[in-house]
């Protein structure tokens, strides 16, 4: 009795597990298992072409995923995705520019600052508690404060 999977040739397995990919893709997109995705397609496409053993396929589909995922972080990095709103991602510069109060002086320089709920580092001229300071820039997760 032959096994079900034996009679499965292999570039049909590959094929069927790029389409997977794309649909996992879709599904849950990251752009990264479109690359993937690709490999899987183009490792199935030349085991339909050429009759090569089946370890010889996987190491094709590592090489080439290996690739793929590099042409496409080269490709990302060459062509960034334009954002409507480009700090997203970075709560410290969108508040530069705001007023925020004092939660314990700044003394030598180094104090604390008030940030709706929070309460962040800063830096900046001398200010008591209870002083509004705007933030001017950022050092990391340290506010760059003057006196309002």
């Amino acid at each position: 009795m032959t096994h079900w999977l034996s009679l499965i040739q292999d570039h049909w397995g590959w094929l069927v597990f790029a389409a997977l990919l794309g649909i996992a893709e879709v599904m849950i997109p990251g752009v990264f298992l479109i690359w993937i995705s690709i490999a899987a397609a183009i490792t199935g496409l030349v085991a339909l072409a050429l009759p090569i053993a089946l370890p010889l396929q996987f190491l094709l589909f590592a090489a080439l995923s290996i690739a793929a995922v590099y042409a496409g972080r080269r490709w990302y990095v060459d062509n960034p995705v334009a954002s409507t709103d480009p700090l997203l991602n970075d709560r410290a510069a969108r508040l530069i520019g705001h007023s925020v109060i004092v939660a314990e002086p700044i003394v030598g320089g180094e104090g604390r600052v008030k940030v709706g709920d929070s309460v962040w580092s800063a830096t900046g001229p001398d200010t008591p508690m209870g002083a509004r300071v705007r933030v001017i820039g950022i050092d990391g997760t340290v506010l760059l404060v003057e006196s309002l």
